[in-house]
C-alpha cells in the first residue's frame, strides 16, 4: 500500500469507509488493520462514527469481534448505527447470545432506542437461539415501537417463526402483512416445506404466481423441496422449465434441488443428466445422487458414483458416507463393509455417532452381528438413532430378547426412545414371536413414553399378532385405529390369514386391499394361496385369471453373490446368469 506523503494525499472519511467496507467484503484483515492504523494517525477521523461503523463491520466480517468491540469502546458517545454494527457482527459470527445480551444492555442499561435495522439482527439472533418465548417478546416490543409495518423487519420476524417451526404464527403474521415481497412469499413457502406441509407450500407458491410476484432462486429451492416431499413430478417439471427460462438452473443450489427432486421421483436419467451438465459440483449434490440411487435400490450405481467422487470430486463428508453405507447395506457384502469401515477410520468419520448408526446397520445386513456390536460398543456417546440401529440389528438376526435387553439399557442410559425406536423394537418382537413382550411395549408407547402409535407401529403389531395366530385381536386393533387404515396394515392381516388359513377374514382383508391398490400383485398371490391350501381350486383359478386379465405379475426376488470382487445378482427362476 502506497504511503501517504502529505496532507493533500490523505483520504477523506468517505474514502476510508469505502475502502474498509471493501476489506470487509474480501475478509482482508491485514489490509483492514493497515487502514485502521492510518485512521488512528489521522486523529480527526477517529471520531467519525461512519468510519467507526465501517471498522466494526470489517473486524466482524473477519471474525475478530474482540477488535470490533474495542473500536466501539474507543468512541465516547457511540450512536445506534455503531452499536447495531456490533450486534450484527455477533449475530453473523454465530454468537447469538452475545448479540441479544448486547442489545439488552444497550436498551435497558444505556437507554439507546433501536432502529428497525437493529431489530432485524436481534430477531435473527433469537432465531439462531431457537427461543420462541424470547422471539414473541421481541415481536411484541417492535409492535409497541411501531415498527411492525417495516417490510424488512416483518420479513425477519416471519423468518424467525418459520425457523422455530411455528407454522400457525408464521401464517398468521403472513396474512396480516399489508405488503409482501418475494422474500415474504419465499419465507412462507419455506416454512411449509421445512415442516413437511408440501401441499400447503405449493398452494402458496401458486398464489404467489397468481398475484404477479416472480420467484427467485431461493423460492425455487423451497418449491422443489415441496415437490420432492409430495412426489409431485408434474409440478416439479414446471418449476424446472421456469428455472431454465430464467437462468436459475445454472445456480448450484437450484441444480442440486432439481437432482434431488428427480431422484426422489425415480427419474434417474433426468437427475443424472442435470448432474453431469453442472459445471461445478459440491459435496451436497454428489451426496444427493448417491443417496438417490440408494433410495431407489440401485446400490451398484450409487457406489460407482462414490468411486467417481473419490477420483474427481470433492472429499466426501459424513453425510455422504452415511448414504454410501446405506447403499452398501443393500448389497450386504461383508468385505465391502470392512473396506468402508477402514475408510471411515482413516478419514476420522468413524467417531460420528450417526455414521456409527449406519455402520451398525451395514454390518448387521452383511451378516456380521459381531462387528455391529463392536462398533456400537465403541461409540461412547450414543444417541437414540444408534440405540435404534442396534435394536434393529438384533431383531434382524432373530434375537428379540437381546433387542429388548438393549432397549432396557437405552432407558437406563436416560436416552428418550423415539417413534423409530419402537418400530425397530416391535419388529424384533414380531420376528422372534414375542407376543406378550410386544403387547407390553406397544401399550407402554403412549402410557409411559408419550409416543403416539402411528400406522406403521400398528401395522407391525398386526403382523406380530397375525404371525402367532391372534387374528381376532389383530382385527380389533385395526378397528380401533383412528382414520383410514393404510394398505400395509391390511396386508399384514392378510398375510396372517394366509399363515393360519382363515378364509373368511382373509377374503374380507383382500376385498379392502384390492379397493385401495388394485394393481398390487402380491395381494392376489396371498389370497390365491389361502384358497389353494383349503382346496378351493375354483376360487384360486379365478384370482389367477383376474391377475392375468389385469396384466399383473409378481416381482421376482433376487439373490446376490460376490465372485472375484464383483457382486452378481440372480433373479429367481433364472437358469443362466450372464456376468
Amino acid at each position: 500500500m502506497t504511503a501517504v506523503t502529505s496532507l493533500s494525499d490523505r483520504p477523506d472519511n468517505f474514502t476510508l469507509s469505502i475502502v474498509l467496507r471493501t476489506c470487509a467484503g474480501l475478509s482482508a484483515l491485514r489490509h483492514g488493520q493497515t487502514i485502521h492504523g492510518l485512521v488512528v494517525k489521522m486523529q480527526q477521523a477517529c471520531s467519525d462514527l461512519f468510519v467507526g461503523s465501517s471498522l466494526v463491520e470489517m473486524y466482524s466480517r473477519c471474525g475478530e469481534m474482540g477488535d470490533a468491540v474495542a473500536v466501539l469502546d474507543g468512541f465516547p458517545d457511540p450512536d445506534v448505527v455503531l452499536r447495531t454494527s456490533v450486534i450484527t457482527g455477533y449475530q453473523q459470527n454465530g454468537n447469538a447470545e452475545e448479540a441479544v445480551s448486547f442489545f439488552s444492555r444497550m436498551l435497558v442499561g444505556e437507554g439507546v432506542a433501536p432502529v428497525p435495522v437493529t431489530l432485524i439482527s436481534v430477531v435473527s439472533a433469537i432465531g439462531q437461539l431457537g427461543d420462541l418465548r424470547l422471539g414473541k417478546s421481541c415481536h411484541g416490543f417492535l409492535v409497541r415501537m411501531g415498527f411492525q409495518y417495516a417490510l424488512s423487519l416483518a420479513n425477519s420476524v416471519l423468518n424467525m417463526y418459520a425457523k422455530l417451526g411455528e407454522i400457525r404464527m408464521t401464517r398468521k403474521l403472513f396474512d396480516m402483512m399489508p405488503e409482501r415481497d418475494v422474500i415474504t412469499w419465499s419465507c412462507m413457502i419455506s416454512c411449509y416445506a421445512q415442516n413437511g406441509n408440501a401441499v400447503e407450500a405449493l398452494d402458496v407458491y401458486k398464489r404467489m404466481i397468481e398475484v404477479g410476484v416472480e420467484p427467485n432462486s431461493i423460492t425455487l429451492v423451497s418449491v422443489l423441496r415441496a415437490c420432492t416431499l409430495a412426489l409431485d413430478l408434474g409440478e416439479g417439471r414446471k418449476v424446472h422449465e421456469f428455472a431454465t427460462q430464467r437462468g436459475y438452473d445454472s445456480e448450484l443450489v437450484v441444480s442440486t434441488a432439481l437432482v434431488d427432486m428427480y431422484m426422489k421421483c425415480s427419474c434417474y436419467t433426468e437427475a443424472i443428466g442435470i448432474f453431469y451438465r453442472m459445471p461445478k459440483k459440491d459435496v451436497v449434490v454428489w451426496a444427493a445422487v448417491i443417496g438417490g440411487y440408494a433410495q431407489n435400490g440401485m446400490a451398484n450405481e450409487a457406489l460407482k458414483v462414490f468411486q467417481d467422487m473419490l477420483s474427481d470430486g470433492p472429499n466426501p463428508d459424513a453425510v455422504t458416507m452415511v448414504k454410501v453405507l446405506t447403499a452398501s447395506s443393500l448389497l450386504g457384502v461383508l468385505r465391502q463393509a470392512v473396506c468402508l469401515h477402514c475408510y471411515l477410520i482413516k478419514t476420522g468419520f468413524d467417531n460420528k455417532v450417526f455414521v456409527g448408526a449406519a455402520l451398525v446397520d451395514l454390518y448387521s445386513k452383511s451378516g456380521s452381528l459381531g462387528n455391529a456390536v463392536q462398533v456400537f460398543e465403541t461409540v461412547s456417546e450414543k444417541d437414540a438413532v444408534l440405540w435404534s440401529s442396534m435394536i434393529a440389528a438384533y431383531g434382524m438376526h432373530g434375537l428379540g430378547t437381546k433387542a429388548i435387553a438393549t432397549f432396557e439399557r437405552m432407558i437406563q442410559s436416560s436416552i428418550t426412545p423415539s417413534a423409530v425406536t419402537f418400530m425397530t423394537l416391535l419388529s424384533a418382537c414380531s420376528h422372534a414371536g414375542l407376543v406378550e413382550q410386544g403387547r407390553r411395549i406397544f401399550d407402554s408407547m403412549s402410557h409411559v413414553y408419550g409416543v403416539t402409535p402411528t400406522s406403521e407401529h400398528c401395522g407391525i403389531m398386526v403382523d406380530l399378532l397375525g404371525r402367532t395366530g391372534e387374528l381376532e385381536e389383530a382385527f380389533r386393533l385395526i378397528e380401533r385405529m383412528p382414520g383410514p387404515v393404510d394398505p400395509h396394515v391390511w396386508c399384514a392381516l392378510l398375510a396372517g390369514c394366509a399363515i393360519h388359513h382363515n378364509i373368511d377374514m382373509g377374503e374380507m382383508a383382500a376385498r379392502i386391499l384390492l379397493k385401495q391398490e388394485a394393481e398390487h400383485a402380491g395381494y392376489y398371490n396371498l389370497l390365491s394361496n389361502i384358497y389353494a391350501f383349503d382346496g378351493k381350486w375354483d376360487q384360486m383359478v379365478g384370482v389367477k385369471k383376474l391377475m392375468m386379465d389385469r396384466g399383473l405379475r409378481k416381482t421376482p426376488a433376487y439373490s446376490s453373490v460376490e465372485v472375484n470382487n464383483e457382486v452378481h445378482a440372480f433373479l429367481a427362476g433364472e437358469g443362466l446368469h450372464q456376468g
